[in-house]
């Protein structure tokens, strides 16, 4: 752990916390880890339920993610579920190169108006499901379609020439109810090449748990490559918890996940995902290695689960005290938002609202950086834009 905690230059200079839940839109919610829930199959209704139960334990938002494996589309069930939800705001994972750009400019700009700027996207430039990419073009690719969504809600034409995209359109149908520059743009990656994209134009770089030096030091570097460009961005932690009123009950418990767990079958889900050979996953499985015989890594940090999902491979293990001091020190070091999940999800989110989440100085980045429409906001049709 750390031994001295100075933090990062971050785009937030308050110490707040934006406290996320997880969707089960691509599936995996269970009971045991390794085990398909036949209770909890990524059906509308299931996601829409942990989605009402996030809102109502007061969770700022909900993060949809994006995978192409048995669940929801993200667009779809975002769009489905919106009128049932009037509070909570949905981190929309988009992507790349699935949707013609404009078209999916405008798709995002019908969202936000649905949720009223209850909006954040959640930007993705993995392969495209079924594919094995060149980096290069999936990088090319991901810039060249942020730069058009960032045209397509700021100014009155999209005009852009890349190597990948060429369009010249009138950017009236694309106008989204967030006026000041459209949703928040959040964005994960470890390689060099994703790095540079989020410090050029994304609001919030997306981290899976490490060990905090391994964290801090990436932190550091993101700030640094911000500030290249003129910028600073916020951090955020994509991370699952497990909170007890007592330490050994929230240890019992990552015992019971394991139950059932079997290498093989953990290897076959860890696979299904695009993101499985990147090297983000690649880092968390080297620092697993060096985990104890429990998983631990660090104090609280457990890591077992990274054996069954390719993505988030860390949890927070404790009671609630221990937990709240661990989040309080990725506050010290600038992260600001905070993404957590359990298992089963629903049941989680209750132990975490219960336990931890009045303890937390809760507030939405988009609320904070005023991501929300004047007393008139342009609609779809007209052509007024604001600069």
């Amino acid at each position: 752990m750390l031994e001295k905690i100075v933090p990062v230059n971050v785009r937030t200079a308050q110490r707040v916390a934006e406290v996320s839940w997880f969707n089960d839109i691509i599936g995996g919610d269970t009971e045991y880890l390794g085990v398909l829930d036949e209770k909890r199959r990524s059906s509308f209704e299931h996601c829409r339920d942990i989605t009402l139960a996030a809102e109502r334990l007061g969770f700022s938002k909900i993060l949809l993610p994006s995978a192409y494996t048995v669940g929801q589309d993200v667009l779809t069930f975002a769009s489905g579920v919106a009128p049932f939800t009037s509070k909570i705001n949905l981190l929309a994972a988009i992507r790349t190169g699935e949707v013609y750009p404009p078209m999916l400019a405008r798709a995002l700009a019908s969202l936000d108006h649905m949720l009223k700027g209850r909006l954040t996207i959640n930007i993705i430039n993995s392969d495209l499901p079924g594919l094995r990419e060149d980096p290069a073009l999936r990088y090319q690719r991901c810039a060249e379609t942020i730069e058009i969504l960032k045209q397509a809600w700021t100014q009155e034409y999209i005009d852009f020439k890349g190597d990948l995209y060429q369009v010249k359109l009138p950017a009236d149908p694309v106008k989204p109810w967030q006026q000041n520059g459209g949703p928040l743009l959040y964005f994960g990656g470890t390689s060099d090449g994703a790095r540079d994209i989020c410090a050029r134009y994304c609001d919030t770089f997306l981290m899976w748990p490490e060990t905090e030096e391994s964290m801090y030091e990436t932190m550091q570097d993101m700030s640094a490559r911000a500030a290249s460009y003129g910028r600073t961005i916020d951090f955020g932690l994509r991370i699952h918890v497990v909170v007890r009123e007592h330490e050994s009950e929230a240890r019992a418990y990552t015992k019971r996940l394991l139950t059932f767990f079997n290498e093989q079958r953990a290897a076959e889900i860890r696979a299904r995902g695009e993101d499985s050979r990147s090297l983000g996953v690649i880092r968390q499985d080297e620092m697993r290695k060096y985990a104890d015989a429990e998983g631990f890594i660090e104090p609280h940090l457990w890591t077992t689960i990274g054996k069954v999902f390719s993505g988030c491979g860390g949890g927070l293990v404790g009671d609630p005290d221990q937990i709240v001091a661990k989040l309080n020190r990725y506050l010290d070091m600038g992260i600001r938002a905070f993404i957590f999940s359990g298992f089963p999800l629903i049941e989680e989110a209750e132990y975490f609202a219960r336990y931890v989440l009045n303890r937390l100085p809760n507030v939405s980045l988009s609320e904070l950086h005023q991501r929300v429409p004047l007393e008139t906001p342009v609609t779809p049709l007209t052509s007024a834009v604001l600069h």
